[in-house]
């Protein structure tokens, strides 16, 4: 598998989710967006998803699946494909990082690093 870094952009918005949180449960949930551009020449299909998540005391938690959000979208060239989705970890700040496999039209896969990434409730970093 080769990598995909040169080829593929992944930008991120995190947010915290205050009224699906339930703190004495020790569950803070968060959204995050995720935007993929394609910066070659030939589209891409996106396979498989992986995350590494670790929270405040360093619980980690790893989750894979198919596509993204139900499905496997092509990614054509230079056009962005925006998609959200969710985490729940037990304290107020975490780290999210991971990868996308991506398969181009001849049946090449490639890894597609996803830089880590924050989450915080705000306020709780100072």
């Amino acid at each position: 598998m080769c990598s995909a870094s040169t080829t593929i952009q992944i930008g991120v918005e995190t947010e915290y989710l205050d009224e699906h949180s339930i703190e004495r449960d020790q569950q803070y949930t968060f959204v995050y967006t995720i935007t993929i551009t394609n910066q070659g020449d030939m589209p891409l299909k996106l396979l498989r998803r992986h995350w590494h998540i670790t929270d405040g005391n360093g619980k980690t938690n790893d989750v894979e699946g198919e596509g993204v959000v139900g499905t496997q979208p092509t990614l054509k060239p230079y056009q962005p494909f925006t998609y959200t989705s969710s985490a729940v970890i037990q304290t107020p700040v975490g780290v999210m990082e991971g990868n996308y496999t991506l398969q181009t039209e001849a049946g090449d896969l490639l890894s597609a690093p996803i830089p880590a990434f924050r989450l915080a409730k705000p306020n709780s970093l100072h």
